[in-house]
Parts: structure tokens; sequence; C-alpha cells
């Protein structure tokens, strides 16, 4: 199924055989292994950040052991986060779920990589966002591309 997404380009969310318009509910065992989300985020548009959490919940609905989908969520808050806050760019927004797991990844159009901090004890939640990635993440990384970067991070659906 395709859609036009609030404030960015075309959603799609589902397999990837599903027509447009097309309203499935019920996901066979071949569909749930290409379940995936793709999202043109806008240039320094926060909004995109409650959105991209939503569009993601939705996917994960029936994944992993209690608990998983809000680790991604938060992940995924994270990376979106950085992206538009520290590039004022556009960003893409890509979750694939497969038999392996789910990976997320936000690429971003600065060569700039992303520069973890120690976050500071104080109130601020500055610098915290790849310390949360680094934490709970299975994997995460940096892959450069032509023109910017991918920052991603992957989950196993079983993991504790």
């Amino acid at each position: 199924m395709k859609r036009q997404a609030r404030g960015g380009g075309p959603v799609a969310i589902g397999a990837s055989s599903a027509q447009v318009g097309e309203r499935t509910d019920t996901i066979t065992e071949r569909e749930w292994h290409q379940q995936r989300l793709s999202r043109r985020l806008g240039r320094a548009d926060l909004r995109a950040v409650p959105e991209a959490r939503r569009e993601l919940r939705e996917l994960l609905r029936h994944w992993g052991r209690p608990g998983r989908s809000e680790i991604a969520e938060l992940l995924t808050s994270e990376l979106v986060t950085n992206a538009l806050v520290h590039t004022d760019r556009e960003a893409v927004l890509t979750a694939v779920v497969s038999d392996g797991g789910l990976r997320v990844e936000v690429r971003d159009f600065v060569a700039r990589g992303p520069l973890p901090r120690t976050p500071d004890t104080g109130e601020d939640t500055n610098g915290r966002g790849l310390v949360l990635v680094e934490s709970l993440a299975d994997s995460w990384g940096v892959r450069p591309h032509g023109v910017g970067k991918s920052v991603w991070f992957e989950l196993g659906a079983d993991a504790a």
C-alpha cells in the first residue's frame, strides 16, 4: 500500500506486492518477510519525529518480544531527531523487518559524521541520542554515501 505522508513524500508500508489504494489487514508469512517503511523527512521538520514513531509502531505491531518495538521507536526517534537537527537538511527513514530482525536507517545529505558525546548530568537531554543507540541496539553504525551518510541500527525480534 502506498500513501502520501503529511509533510513528506510517499510512504510505503507493508508488502511490496500491494497495489496503490489496496488495504490488507492480514499478513501472509511471505509478506511478513517483506515489511518495510520508507519516509522522506522534510528539512528540519521535527513534526516528522512523532509521525515516524507512529508509522514504525504500525509496521511493528506484530513483531518481536514485548518491549522490542518500544526500543525500536525510541532509537528511531533519536536517529530522526539527530538527522533533522544536526544537518538542517532533508533525510530519509527506512525500516525493514526481515527474518534477521529489524534494521532502521536514517540517511541524510551531509558528509559530516555523527559525534557521540558524553551527556551532561544536568537536566539537558542533548547528547544522549547516540548513547542510547549504542547501549540498546544489537548493532549500529554509520555508512557513508556519495553525498551524505546513513546512521543505522539493528534489533533482533527475540533479544531480551
